[in-house]
């Protein structure tokens, strides 16, 4: 009987959050996040470049992200350091990426997806600091970048290749020539939070209070059909696994972000 108590109530909190990421009713987590007012009332627009390690990145972790700022008119670059060619699927998972942001809404020429010698897609595969920020700083100057957003150093799952992203952001970030660029991090949370599903709306707006000495945004995602809709143009990515990832996976409702240092 307590089981039947604990999982009817874990089915109820599920199906209420999710309703109340659907209705777009849950208003502790519409933030300010880069909300700033130029004279006379009107959006500061930014040109954001998102930087993640292989093609899927973006609609498995980020989508609440790219969904909040494309929704408020902020111009979006995607910048993918690999094709992801540790299965040998690379050409493929590129095409896969460009038709995910098309779903995402972001312009086919602001996503770049590079096959780099030294950038190879896989565990165990060391990705040079130097080369990253040198590439990620040739995107900013190209376009006029002015704010950043990738992995944090755990990099979610903990992959290498995300970690590595995360740490070429930071040498860039403490290189002299870039040392105003503006850089969010994705927060890892604990495999928990990870796989709460919608619930996770509820713990990510208690975050930011426990940890009052870090800058953090959470930002809702206003649009999880998409999330599916994305991840489903990465077909040779779209296993049942991975299905149920994006499903119970609460980087599918919610992105936690917090302000690099």
């Amino acid at each position: 009987m307590a089981w039947f108590l604990i999982i009817s109530s874990v089915i109820v909190l599920w199906v209420a959050s999710l309703c109340k990421i659907l209705h777009g009713s849950y208003s502790p987590l519409k933030g300010t996040f880069l909300n700033n007012l130029k004279d006379g009332g009107s959006v500061s627009k930014r040109n954001v470049l998102l930087v993640v390690a292989h093609p899927d990145d973006e609609s498995m972790f980020f989508t609440p992200t790219i969904n909040y700022l494309i929704m408020r008119g902020h111009n979006i670059h995607i910048l993918c350091l690999s094709i992801g060619d540790a299965d040998g699927k690379g050409i493929t998972r590129k095409e896969e990426l460009y038709q995910a942001s098309a779903i995402l809404k972001v312009p086919h020429q602001q996503v770049k997806v590079l096959d780099h010698p030294d950038l190879q897609d896989g565990f165990g595969k060391v990705w040079n600091h130097n080369i990253l920020a040198m590439i990620i700083e040739e995107e900013i100057n190209s376009y006029g970048i002015d704010l950043i957003i990738t992995f944090d150093n755990y990099g979610v799952s903990g992959h290498c290749n995300h970690r590595d992203v995360h740490y070429g952001v930071m040498q860039l970030l403490h290189a002299s020539s870039q040392g105003k660029i503006e850089a969010w991090e994705l927060v890892s949370t604990n495999i928990f939070r990870k796989y709460s599903g919608p619930v996770d709306i509820w713990l990510s707006s208690l975050y930011p209070m426990q940890r009052s000495h870090e800058v953090l945004h959470c930002l809702l995602n206003e649009q999880p059909r998409k999330s599916f809709r994305a991840m489903a143009q990465h077909s040779s990515q779209w296993v049942w696994f991975r299905k149920l990832f994006v499903g119970f996976s609460s980087y599918t409702y919610v992105n936690t972000l917090r302000k690099m240092k």
